[in-house]
Order: structure tokens, then C-alpha cells, then sequence
């Protein structure tokens, strides 16, 4: 029988500061970014997640969402270096996962999101998780949701033939 395995989204607070000085940066010097760069905007905020393990089958994400709001997980397809190259559009992966709880929603009702795509997401990042320790993500804040009120991860299968 295949075990699970949770795995948590941490904050990178030193990328997520890096990329917030370049968008500074560029505003103080009043130059525009590069062709095909995406900035990051003031309600996101970068992520990653640590594969200890390679060999996995996803299986489901688990987001809890307290009070309104709505929170939306892009993946980002860039291995990041040292020096910490600017994030191209190109290298967003699609489908994002898209959660949300609207106003007056019971607190104890399941958390919105689009089933196919957090499924197609989630089978995306296990088939990175292969050849990747680490993986990155945008997480945006929108519609009063505030990142103290949210928990994400993920649950993976261990694949049997280790």
C-alpha cells in the first residue's frame, strides 16, 4: 500500500523581498521592466516546496481558508540561480489553482476551488517533483484573503518500488 506524505508550502521571505526590491528598483529609476518579465505584484508573495522524496503520485491538496477571500497558486517552471534571474512569464506553468471562500459562507463549508484544474496542477507538480529538489510558486492574496489565514500543502502517494 502506497503511503502519504503531506508536504507544506514555505514562504521564501528572501526571493519574495528580492523580487519586491526589483520592483522598487525599477520604480525609483522610473525604467520599465523587461520585455516578457513578471513583476510581483503587493498581494503575492513567493513559495516553494522541498521534495525529500521524487518518486510521488499526487493525490490532494489541502487548503484550509479562514474567512473570505480567495487565494491563487501559480507554479513557476524556473530552477532559480544564485543570482536570482528575473521571472519571465514564459515560466509560469498553467492551470493555477484557484481556491476561494466567498462572504457568508459557513466556516465549516468545503473550500472552493476548479476541481480539473488543481487536479491537472497537482499531477503537474509530481511529475516535476521527479527531476526537481525544489519548486517554486506565486501565491496571490485576493479579495481579503490574508496569507496568516491560510494553510496550503500538499498530499502525495510514496511510490511502492523505492
Amino acid at each position: 500500500m502506497a503511503e502519504e506524505m503531506e508536504m507544506e508550502f514555505t514562504e521564501d521571505l528572501q526571493l519574495t523581498e528580492v523580487m519586491r526590491l526589483r520592483v522598487q528598483s525599477l520604480q525609483q529609476k522610473g525604467q520599465k521592466r523587461q520585455d516578457g518579465e513578471r513583476l510581483l505584484l503587493p498581494h503575492e508573495a513567493v513559495y516553494r516546496l522541498d521534495f525529500s522524496e521524487q518518486e510521488l503520485t499526487f493525490s490532494h491538496w489541502n487548503v484550509t481558508l479562514k474567512g473570505p477571500g480567495r487565494l491563487s497558486v501559480t507554479g513557476i517552471s524556473q530552477l532559480w540561480t544564485p543570482d536570482l534571474t528575473n521571472l519571465m512569464t514564459r515560466q509560469l506553468l498553467e492551470p493555477t489553482g484557484q481556491f476561494w471562500r466567498s462572504a457568508g459562507d459557513p466556516e465549516d463549508a468545503p473550500i472552493k476551488c476548479l476541481e480539473a484544474d488543481i487536479q491537472e496542477f497537482g499531477e503537474r507538480i509530481a511529475e516535476l517533483a521527479k527531476v526537481r529538489k525544489v519548486m517554486y510558486f506565486l501565491f496571490a492574496f485576493k479579495d481579503g484573503a490574508e496569507k496568516d489565514n491560510i494553510d496550503c500543502s500538499l498530499v502525495f502517494k510514496k511510490s511502492a518500488e523505492a
